[in-house]
Parts: structure tokens; sequence; C-alpha cells
């Protein structure tokens, strides 16, 4: 497995959001009562504050002991999967360190099944699930280079900084273009608080792998550190851009919008049924809506049926033997609706029809900003769309970038 699949398994959140992801608001990490031993509850507040504080090897033994004692304590579980994830690391023998990893992600569905949902549980077990059957992470197809940094791992681990940013030095010597290196130095510049190195490796790593989201969500916790929310924000508009498919980003853009009194604005246009794979198409409206303004709709459904069933799909993706659904067919039925609604608001009797009218309303905002495509990417981005988005971010970041911020991201405070 390579080490940009397995990017997000170190997340240096700041301890404000570490307990925000326990605990759902800004306030310090509270420790729940677990049940009336006293022992049980001191040492279960002595390993919360050692894994807040990111000594998750000195909370180790603590965590084991806790688990032990109280399977059921679902949040010393996600607790212990975190540090054995971090104590793998460490290991020389990669065998047992994939064990670990394994077992970290035992614990995580155990954590799961007991009903935590937190996103520090969603996210490592996301991350888990990437593992290969040995839970082996690699970084380098040149010996070297992976002896390298996984002797920086071990020392980062161990809150050696200085000799991992020695061992992330000589990755990269070998090889300059290791994005993993570049992250994990900027990281470990970002943990001892020098925000100006942090800040020039972080863009390095973006350089070299811009189509991954992990060094601008990084940088973005960083800023976030800094009190410098706005610029958090844009970087992690870019996060999205990067991989808007990856729910890690939205967790953390989400977790963003906490800090700062707000929310992430739900941008979805009510669209009639649509029969899928060609079945026969008819127009499914609601009745009670006028006749005037079901006929965008039925524009709409026009352009769907041309793509299902007029061969359009054929003509455009000769290529592909099934059908699937295309960022060109939604956003051109998207359009053919919004030409449709442009025309009767130009009669001053049926423009209110339309504006009163939240979908259509929204339908229209969207094409006069010139952002149906992003709009269908990001919120229609189902698995045949989806297959789109790669090519379409190669030319259009920006309107990506532009989408996310007029419509999506709220501005900070």
């Amino acid at each position: 497995m390579t080490a940009t699949r397995f990017r997000n398994r170190r997340n240096p959140v700041l301890i404000l959001i570490l307990c925000l992801l326990s605990s759902g608001s800004a306030a310090p990490c509270k420790i729940a009562q677990a049940g009336p031993d006293s022992t049980y509850l001191a040492k279960r507040q002595k390993a919360a504050e050692l894994f807040d504080k990111g000594k998750r090897l000195a909370a180790l033994p603590l965590l084991e002991e806790l688990v032990r004692t109280n399977p059921q304590d679902d949040e010393m579980l996600v607790a212990l999967a975190a540090s054995l994830v971090e104590h793998a690391a460490t290991l020389t023998d990669e065998e047992a360190a994939g064990k670990e990893r394994l077992r970290a992600r035992d614990l995580l569905d155990k954590a799961w099944d007991l009903g935590n949902t937190t996103p520090l549980a969603l996210n490592l077990s996301q991350l888990m699930r990437q593992l290969p059957a040995s839970g082996a992470i690699k970084f380098s197809d040149n010996p070297q280079v992976e002896k390298y940094m996984q002797a920086g791992e071990a020392a980062f681990s161990r809150r050696d900084f200085e000799e991992a940013l020695k061992d992330y030095s000589r990755a990269l010597e070998l090889e300059p273009r290791n994005p993993s290196a570049a992250l994990f130095t900027a990281n470990t510049y970002d943990r001892q608080n020098e925000f100006a190195n942090a800040a020039e490796w972080y863009q390095r790593a973006i350089e070299l792998d811009p189509n991954v989201e992990t060094a601008y969500r990084y940088y973005a916790d960083m800023l976030a550190k800094e009190g410098a929310m706005g610029e958090a924000r844009a970087m992690l508009i870019q996060a999205v851009v990067a991989e808007p498919y990856n729910r890690i980003v939205w967790r953390e853009l989400r977790a963003w919008a906490t800090l700062n009194n707000t929310q992430i604005n739900s941008i979805y246009i009510g669209i009639p049924a649509v029969p899928k794979d060609g079945a026969a198409v008819g127009v499914n409206l609601n009745p009670k809506q006028p006749p005037l303004v079901s006929s965008a709709w039925e524009a709409y459904q026009a352009v769907r049926r041309n793509w299902q069933q007029g061969g359009e799909f054929k003509k455009r993706f000769p290529e592909e033997k099934e059908y699937r659904h295309t960022l060109a067919e939604e956003s051109e039925a998207l359009i053919a609706a919004a030409k449709v609604l442009e025309t009767l608001n130009e009669d001053k009797k049926t423009a209110e029809l339309s504006v009163n009218d939240a979908a259509l309303t929204l339908l229209l905002r969207l094409r006069h900003a010139g952002l149906i495509e992003p709009y269908v990417l990001f919120s229609l981005g189902d698995a045949g769309i989806a297959r789109d988005y790669a090519g379409y971010r190669v030319s259009n970041r920006k309107k990506l970038e532009e989408y996310m911020d007029k419509f999506v991201v709220p501005p900070a405070h």
C-alpha cells in the first residue's frame, strides 16, 4: 500500500478540535462518567488527558487496562485504537506493526457497534479499511527511502521531532518528490509550533500532490490554531476540490463551521424523478405546480430521455459499453430547464411563478453564476458522475472553488 492512500492516519488536529471530536462543543473535554468505581474513573481521566495532549504512547498502557476492565467504554476503545496506530509506527517488525493496526480496526468496529460515531472514530475507521490484509504501510518503492520514512514515523510517534525531521530530510534527499516526506516534515514543524516552516512545507506537499486533500487539511488545522479562520476556510475549500468524495474532508469542514458558530449549506435542487438505465421516461411532476413552471422540468426530462433512449450517451461516449449517468447529461438537462425559466421570466406575468419556487430560484442562481457543472459534481455526484470529476477538475479548479465559496461554505467570523 502506498503512503498516499494511507495519508491521513495522524492528523495534527488542535486540542480544541479534539474536544469537538469527542464532545461536540468547543469547551474543554469532559470525561463521561463510566461507573461508580473511583479508581477506574481516575485512570480514565488520566488516560484522556494524555491522549488529548498527543501523548498517545504514554496513554497506551492505561487505555489497555481500561478496555480490559470495561470493554463497553466506546470512547476508550476509540482512544486505544488511535494509540495503537501510533504505537505501530514505532515497531521495526512489519508483521507485528500490521497486526497492531488490524487490531485497531477491530476495536473501531466494536466502538461503532456501541454507537460511537464521533468524527475521530469515523475518520480512523475509514483509513483502517484502506489497509491491505497484512496491515502494512508503504511510503516508497525505494528501500532506502522506505527505511528513513519508517524511522521518521517511529521518531515522530516517540515525540522525538528533531530526529524525525532528520529522517524525513534523508528521505527527501533520495526522493525529492516524495509527498509524504514533505507532508510529514510540515506536520513535524507544526507540532513544534514552528508555523512559518510548517507553512512552507505544507505548500510544498500541496505542489507535489495537489489532488490529495491531506496537506490542505493539515494546513487548515494549523491556520485555525493560529486563529486565521478565513485562511483555514480557503484551505479546506481546496481540500474539498482535491477530493470531494472523501468523507473525512467534509467532517473537517463541518468541524470548522462549528468553531465559527455556523453550518455548511446543503445545496440541492429537488428534481422530479427520472427512471434509470433507459427505462421508459415519463414526466412525473407535482400536479400542484403551475403548468408554466412544469414546462421547465419537462425540458429537463426531455434531455435525460434523449441521453437514455435517444442514443446521445452512445454518441458522446462510444468507448463505454454500458449507460451511466454523466456530468454532461445532468448539466445539459439542468441548463435546458434554466433556459425555459429564463424565457418565462421575460414575461412579467410568469416571472413570479419561478421566483417563488426555491428549487427553481436556486437553479437560476447557479445558471447565472455559470456554476451548474460544479453543483452537479458536488451535490449529485453518484458513481457515474464521479467518474467525470478528475477530467473536469484539470481545467476548472477555480470554478469548483468558486462554487464552494459562493454557495456551500459560509464566511468566517
